[in-house]
Order: structure tokens, then sequence, then C-alpha cells
């Protein structure tokens, strides 16, 4: 197998401090990191590429705040995570951004523990966003009683696969086996390489991890 030097969970970061900037790229270094300074910076840059998680702090530039901006972010990207941080929120204010559709996930005080901040990326990216999604439909299906002779009613086979991949490939640097993933999950090649170029395109997966992807989706 051939190495890839990247296959890191993406986090876009809205905060305007040069200082706070700097922890967050120490802490934070096994991501690959997007630094924006405003809410509407933010929506520009989701709009470009979906990151796997937002950090968004509620004082920005231009006098905008994170909260006010928190429902249009999950708006256009409502499956990614939000970590909000603030050290100026009130309880009610932090219990408004928890709670309803368009709600961050997490609220981290200000100044930040970088070991609570790195538990808490860990948990977002791994356990919140498509993977919430997958269990959220997987309830749904169990609600439902379906089971695995009724494929055409089945909804959570392909995303639960394609979360089960991110997650696989981002741990190793090895560039994904084909033929493995294909028996792993019980499924033809073509389905796996649809899969990959799926993950690529929404930019949860490098496009180094399997460069065919384009010449392969130009032949289908």
């Amino acid at each position: 197998m051939t190495a890839i030097e990247e296959t890191m969970a993406s986090i876009l970061i809205v905060e305007d401090d040069p200082k706070q900037l700097k922890l967050y790229g120490k802490a934070l270094r096994g991501y690959s990191l997007t630094c924006v300074a405003t809410g509407s910076a933010a929506l520009a840059a989701i709009a470009e590429a979906r990151p796997d998680l937002v950090i968004l702090d509620n004082i920005l530039d231009a006098g905008e705040k994170g909260l006010d901006f928190l429902p249009k972010l999950k708006a256009v990207a409502a499956h990614v995570p939000v970590i909000m941080i603030s050290g100026t929120l009130q309880i009610r204010e932090k219990l408004a951004a928890l709670q309803g559709p368009r709600s961050a996930h997490y609220i981290l005080e200000k100044p930040v523990d970088l070991d609570e901040l790195d538990r808490t990326v860990e948990i977002a990216l791994t356990e919140c966003g498509l993977g919430e999604t997958v269990a959220a439909l997987q309830s749904l299906e169990r609600a439902e009683k379906i089971d695995s002779s009724e494929p055409d009613r089945r909804f959570t086979e392909r995303p639960a696969r394609q979360h089960a991949m991110i997650k696989g490939l981002r741990a190793t640097k090895d560039r994904p086996n084909i033929s493995e993933l294909a028996r792993d999950f019980n499924v033809s090649r073509k389905t796996i390489i649809r899969d990959l170029q799926d993950l690529i395109q929404r930019g949860q997966l490098p496009e180094e991890i399997y460069p065919e992807w384009r010449q392969e989706a130009a032949e289908e």
C-alpha cells in the first residue's frame, strides 16, 4: 500500500483572537484547521467546503456574535457538530444555544481547558454529526421493524457504512484496500468505490487517499 500524508478530520475555527488561535493550533495539531474571524466568513467557508466540526467563538470580529450565526451555520450544515466557546454567555443564553434543531452540541467556557477541548472534539467527531444521524435513523428502522430482508426500506446502510469508513480510514495512513472493504461490509467493490467518491466529493476524505476517484466517476 502507498502511505497517505493526510486523512485527518477538518475543523473550521471561527475566532478573531490571534492568541486563542495559537492555543487551538497547538491543542488540535492532529487535525486540518481552517480559521476565520467572523460568522460571515464562516458561512462562506462552509459553502466552499463542509468541515467535520465547527468551533465557534461568541465574540467575533466586526461586532458579530457567534450566537447570532449559530442557526445560520446549522441551517447550511445541519450534520456538522458545533462547539461554542464563550466567557460572556449568561445561563439563559447557554440554554438557548443548546436547545432546538439548530443548536450547538457543546459550550466550553473561556479560558478553555485544552485537555477538555481535545476530549470534546474527539467525542463530537466520532459520536455527533454523521454518527448521531446514523444512530437516529437506525432507531427509526428499529421502530418500524425493518429487517435485512427489506433492502428497499433500509435507509441507514449507506450512511452507516460511510461513517465507519471515515473513522477507519482516518485512523491509518494507508490507501484503502477496496476488496478488503467490500468483504468487511459485504458489498461490491463498485459500492465501496462510490462511497469513496461520495466522501471525497463532500470533503470528508482527502483526494490523495484515492486519486482514481475522478476518472472512475467520469466513466460511470
